[in-house]
């Protein structure tokens, strides 16, 4: 499993922020209501920097940036015990400094925190010890639409379906394929509002065509 033990199996930067835009157009699509998703992505947070965003309700998050040289996870576990985060952060490039230290992490907390760039592959810094949670919650990366069908099932309850969450629909997501009204009706019955997924997906960044 990924975590800050052993991270060796989580994606580089693009295939993260490929997997990331897809469970967020599977949460936009399952919840038309932002605060019940427990993820969601943002293309355009600011200027050359996307946003990605876990949150369960109970208190644990996790923001991921990407910037065009490589990406920062941090992650926060309320329930575990908190460390020192400047030990957790050792030898975090600068770039990443005014999200790590800056809003909205400082006011969450920091569990744990890994990082990639283009030069270096997966990093972190030098924890007192590895109960964070991030087995948990960095789990939904291993890159099998299998794990998200599995998650989701549960998570959304009622949500989908009779017949479930399609295992090939969210494979074509996870693909990146033009989401269609087709695929969208294999999941769930007709959506509220139409124009609400499409600014959702716009956000996300995220092609479709529904016409």
């Amino acid at each position: 499993m990924i975590s800050t033990k052993d991270y060796s199996l989580l994606p580089d930067p693009e295939n993260l922020r490929r997997i990331c835009k897809a469970i967020s157009v599977l949460d936009a699509i399952l919840s038309q209501e932002w605060q019940y998703r427990y993820y969601s992505y943002n293309n355009k947070w600011s200027d050359q920097e996307e946003f990605f965003e876990m949150r369960n309700g109970s208190g644990d998050h996790m923001f991921i940036l990407f910037l065009k040289n490589g990406c920062v996870i941090n992650g926060f576990a309320h329930e575990y015990p908190q460390q020192n985060k400047q030990q957790l952060t050792v030898n975090l490039p600068p770039v990443f400094n005014e999200f790590i230290f800056g809003e909205p992490v400082n006011s969450i907390g920091t569990t744990f925190c890994l990082w990639a760039t283009r030069q270096k592959n997966w990093q972190t810094g030098q924890p007192e010890h590895y109960e964070d949670m991030s087995e948990e919650l960095l789990s939904i990366f291993d890159g099998h639409p299998q794990t998200y069908v599995d998650w989701a099932t549960e998570y959304f309850e009622e949500s989908y379906k009779e017949t479930g969450i399609p295992l090939e629909t969210v494979t074509k997501i996870y693909n990146g394929e033009t989401l269609t009204k087709d695929m969208v009706l294999s999941i769930v019955e007709e959506p509220e509002d139409w124009e609400q997924l499409e600014n959702d997906l716009s956000e996300i960044g995220y092609p479709y065509h529904f016409n």
